[in-house]
Parts: C-alpha cells; sequence; structure tokens
C-alpha cells in the first residue's frame, strides 16, 4: 500500500487590511487544530515588489485530506471572511508535492 502524496494550495491575495486577515487566520488555526482533514502547515509569505500582495502556502496529508477540508461549511465560512478583506478576488493553485528537502 502507497502513502498518500502530500498536496499544497497555493492562495494569491492582495489585502489592505492584513493584520485583520492574520486575525482571521489564527482564529481559523485554532478551530482546525488537530482536525484530522486540516492543514498540517501553514506558510504566510509577503511579497516584497508589490505591497499588499500575499501567497499563503498550506500543507496537507493528501489532495484526499485538502478536499474534504475544503468542503467544510467552517471552511467556506473563512473563505467568504477572507475574500472581504481582500482588494481583489483571491486566487488559488492545487499542487501535488513531488520532492520537499529540509536543509536544516
Amino acid at each position: 500500500m502507497s502513502t498518500p502524496q502530500k498536496f499544497v494550495q497555493i492562495l494569491q491575495f492582495e489585502t489592505d487590511r492584513i493584520d485583520e486577515m492574520r486575525a482571521l487566520a489564527a482564529d481559523a488555526d485554532q478551530r482546525l487544530a488537530g482536525r484530522p482533514d486540516g492543514p498540517v502547515r501553514r506558510l504566510v509569505l509577503k511579497d516584497r515588489s508589490r505591497p499588499g500582495r500575499y501567497l499563503v502556502v498550506v500543507e496537507f496529508d493528501s489532495y484526499e485530506a485538502a478536499m474534504r477540508n475544503n468542503d467544510d461549511p467552517d471552511t467556506g465560512k473563512f473563505a467568504q471572511a477572507m475574500a472581504a478583506l481582500c482588494t481583489t478576488p483571491p486566487s488559488f493553485t492545487d499542487c501535488d508535492v513531488v520532492e520537499a528537502a529540509e536543509h536544516r
């Protein structure tokens, strides 16, 4: 039996309300903690060349876990609240993890 392939969603958005966005995400992190289909890791990136542009990399144990998380009503509520804080509609990219390396 093979191990499920890790899966990552990349979310790109623009906002001038990043403090509110971070508070919203912190609240979601508390609700998602320990949930079997929830995210494993979240990384927030700030674009140095485009003020107000951010990328969020969210890792899941598998594509299937991510889709179950996406179907959860709490995830939908979070997405609506997040979109309301954006200056442009967020975009999503779904990725299978092909390789990962730790260097330290």
